[in-house]
């Protein structure tokens, strides 16, 4: 007898968007308030995990094709780039700069390089843990 979960596949649609608005917004506000890239990135792959729970693997995997591994490689990789980005500007490993853009949507805006680390420290947090969660799963 199969299951009818229209009820739980509709509500997971909206629960996940908001999930996943609540984690940018986590990510935005980093730098200025509590947040940053890895509680962002821990409720953006909560987002990811309530997916696979609702839905199966491979129903998922059809719908966002991404390697997480790979995913966890290019975080790490934009971190230490951010890192390695101040030594070519003479600063010390890590130093981060930030500066007031006049942008055309979105007026006068302030852009730092804290936001380009903290978005590697978010995309390694979302691939470890959809990693380790898809690892658990295939020994259920």
């Amino acid at each position: 007898m199969k299951i009818n979960d229209v009820i739980l596949r509709t509500v997971t649609k909206i629960v996940v968007f908001i999930i996943l608005t609540f984690g940018i917004e986590l990510f935005l506000s980093g730098h200025n308030d509590p947040g940053g890239g890895f509680i962002g990135g821990l409720v953006l792959s909560s987002a990811f995990v309530l997916l696979y729970l609702v839905y199966d693997v491979e129903t998922v995997s059809k719908g966002i094709p991404f390697d997480f591994k790979k995913v966890a490689a290019f975080g790490v990789l934009l971190a230490v780039m951010t890192g390695v980005g101040s030594l070519l500007f003479g600063a010390s490993f890590l130093t981060q700069t930030a500066g007031l853009f006049n942008l055309p949507v979105f007026g006068e805006t302030e852009l730092s390089t804290v936001t380009l680390f903290e978005a590697g420290v978010a995309l390694t947090v979302v691939g470890v843990v959809v990693t380790i969660i898809l690892s658990i799963s295939k020994d259920v």
